[in-house]
């Protein structure tokens, strides 16, 4: 293997360390993974709920709000409808949990057995028949446009929350909060569904809590520019920036009429920071027959935030965290923007314990649906985490208990690898009402089966798996030939389709290629594809729109149905495409990426420090991988039933001793290192938890002798 650890400028290294405050191993890593924005760098060091992007800023959000509210206004019975997977579930779940705290009259429902994917028609009828008016999806519906159109002819209203990407025609929908929307200005585009839901739920706290919630206000400075003055306003709506005026005046050459200020103030409120000081500057510019009324918002914002009371806007920016996070050069009306939007957040109080447990669903459905860990989906996880530990929400404290994980330190990859498969079983087996039934159950005793049978519902899924596998890896490897060797294709009637996800994991992690496993009806066909080495899935898809009955997702991982009439004429064109399907920008699998060589020194309990600060870990942020020199190998065994092909090491660095393991690495004892050898090793730092005990240890991703 090629260990690559990549040159990085000694300089930007220091700059990025001391413009940001941290330490120079922190600020290498972040320069060696091109994290060297301060958009980017914001959400590695902070974590304060407060660098959440405006759920305002997506499209539809206000809309929706809207419609929500009158919808609770007229007491109109609504319906939630969730996919069946993790997201799906943990979106329905908040917002279904949400929308009954306000005491609004509303049912959830999920796709149950073999019903497909999305917002039915079955579903619609059903409802309407109810006598019911508002449908609000949750991690679906962006491709429902046939049923929207149908409910709308009922009388019923949608709502559309999701993130898959929308196609050509989105639906009719009264909103569709997306941030991948076309047109769309938010800046995460890589959001769960769970979170988009998250998002509607915090905009209409935020409607509730607020008293400025819809209003329109104006924030004003003035600011002296040589012998000119400027006059910056930023005009608010629900705390988002909708325009922005700046007029540069030499005072006494024109009069206020005379500029765009009359026209953008017209009808607004004005606040100020230090209004005294703003209607004398304005006196000094226009002259003392200028009167602009404004109110004075510093003494209210001082007393939510004391550190900054009785302080200019001008010494606030210098003190000011979040200002050092822009990349452009930041105006004191562009800290007063911060401060008022902190402010009203503050005095709202939205970041209660409400918010913090719905955001233990969206940490879960962010990791299951296997979204990027950066930007706010690092906050998003992080807190979601930390509530996950200091206090779970009902449902999930069962299933915390039931999995021997209660009361522990829980990482991402805990989340990940225990409590995602059990919650995507229920799905999986056709029933993810179960899951739902968990997370919103008020009595214990039930809640304590439903997370007992969800876990045997798991296991079921595990065989289920296994059994599947050995259809799908042997169909596969049969069919790589005809698609090129670029392409794995498995399909067959006898792999359930609650399975066909996990078997395209698994055959991509196998062949190291772009992956499709099908399930095959009576008359239909319905596939899951999953992506390998950065190829974009609607490369290959879109070309074949003709065929399917429907088709979504993201660009690498994605899904179709379509009728077995036109399966053999998919599979003879997805051959030609194939051909197609280019790998050349992908990574060396054989490359190890070095985030930095730690001297023997550094390697003590305090790496952790470091090792935390880059969590959570997953896709966009994997572990941080170290390489050092020159430690001594003091104890080696085998492990592994029934064939030992794993290495247990024991490594000296001078003043620690560290335990290893190296998996299927049994083969490479006395071959390639041997007891009391000197090595240097590829690693990475973790904890190692066994029936109750945490420990130190190092993961080895390679290793060497010393001086090999």
């Amino acid at each position: 293997m090629k260990w690559e650890k990549s040159d990085i400028s000694p300089e930007q290294v220091k700059n990025l360390s001391s413009k940001y405050g941290c330490d120079l191993l922190t600020a290498s890593i972040l320069v060696r993974r091109h994290l060297v924005s301060g958009s980017d760098i914001r959400y590695f060091l902070e974590d304060d709920p407060r660098h959440l992007l405006n759920p305002f800023e997506l499209p539809g959000a206000e809309d929706a709000v809207e419609r929500i509210l009158a919808a609770k206004e007229e007491g109109e019975k609504i319906l939630v409808f969730g996919d069946r997977d993790v997201d799906g579930v943990s979106g329905a779940a908040l917002l279904t949990g949400f929308f009954d705290s306000i005491e609004m009259d509303v049912t959830t429902r999920l796709p149950q057995g073999d019903e497909p994917y999305g917002l039915s028609i079955k579903a619609i009828d059903e409802f309407a028949a109810a006598d019911g008016t508002l449908i609000i999806t949750a991690d679906c519906g962006i491709s429902s446009t046939a049923e929207v159109l149908y409910a709308a002819e009922l009388g019923i209203d949608v709502i559309i929350t999701d993130h898959h990407n929308p196609q050509e025609e989105v639906p009719k929908a009264l909103a569709i909060v997306n941030p991948k929307l076309a047109g769309s200005k938010y800046p995460n585009k890589d959001l769960a569904g769970c979170a988009v839901a998250y998002k509607l739920v915090s905009a209409l706290r935020f409607a509730l809590k607020s008293e400025i919630y819809g209003q329109e206000m104006c924030l004003l400075n003035t600011r002296p520019l040589n012998d000119s003055w400027v006059v910056e306003i930023a005009k608010l709506r629900n705390l988002v920036v909708v325009a922005t005026l700046t007029e540069t005046i030499v005072p006494g050459a024109v009069g206020i009429g005379q500029t765009r200020l009359p026209a953008f103030l017209e009808g607004q409120q004005i606040l100020a920071w230090d209004a005294t000081l703003q209607k004398r500057t304005l006196a000094k510019i226009f002259g003392n027959g200028v009167e602009i009324n404004m109110m004075d918002i510093s003494g209210e914002i001082g007393k939510e935030i004391p550190s900054i009371a009785g302080k200019s806007l001008v010494r606030i920016k210098e003190l000011s965290r979040i200002a050092r996070y822009q990349d452009a050069d930041v105006s004191e009306l562009d800290v007063f923007v911060y401060l008022f939007s902190f402010f009203v957040k503050q005095r709202a109080k939205l970041f209660g314990e409400d918010d913090a447990q719905d955001l233990q669903l969206v940490c879960i459905g962010t990791i299951a649906d296997i979204m990027p860990l950066l930007g706010e989906n690092r906050i998003i996880v992080k807190r979601g985490l930390r509530s996950l530990m200091e206090k779970p929400r009902p449902g999930l404290s069962d299933l915390l208990f039931k999995l021997d994980l209660a009361g522990k330190k829980i990482g991402a990859s805990d989340v990940s690898w225990n409590v995602c498969p059990v919650i995507n079983a229920a799905g999986r087996m056709g029933n993810p009402r179960k899951a739902i039934d968990m997370l919103m159950e008020k009595d214990p005793r039930k809640r304590d089966i439903l997370a007992g049978d969800l876990i045997k519902m798991n296991e079921e899924r595990k065989k289920i798996g296994e059994d599947s596998w050995a259809i799908a890896e042997p169909c596969a490897a049969a069919n790589m030939e005809a698609f090129q060797n670029k392409l794995a294709v498995a399909y067959s009637s006898s792999i359930p389709r609650g399975v066909t996800g996990i078997m395209a994991n698994r055959l991509t992690s196998r062949f190291k290629v772009p992956s499709l496993v099908a399930f095959v009806g009576e008359t239909t066909t319905v596939a899951s594809l999953r992506s390998a080495r950065g190829y974009n899935l609607r490369l290959l898809l879109e070309p074949l729109d003709d065929l399917f009955i429907d088709w979504g997702g993201h660009n690498f991982a994605a899904g179709f149905s379509i009728l077995n009439e036109n399966w053999e004429p998919l599979l003879a064109r997805l051959k030609d495409a194939a051909a197609n399907i280019d790998f050349d920008n992908a990574r060396d699998e054989e490359t190890l990426t070095v985030d930095a060589e730690l001297p023997l020194s550094y390697l003590g309990p305090d790496i952790f420090t470091l090792v935390d600060r880059f969590e959570p870990y997953g896709e966009g942020n994997s572990a941080l991988t170290f390489v050092a020199k020159d430690m001594r190998i003091t104890d080696i065994s085998l492990m592994g039933k029934p064939d030992a092909k794993h290495v247990k090491l024991n490594l000296d660095t001078g003043k620690h001793k560290w335990p290893a393991v190296y998996w299927q690495a049994a083969e490479k004892v006395k071959r390639d290192f041997d007891l009391g050898d000197q090595v240097d090793l590829v690693f990475k730092v973790t904890r190692n938890r066994f029936k109750g005990h945490e420990s130190p240890q190092l993961i080895v991703d390679d290793l060497r002798r010393s001086n090999a």
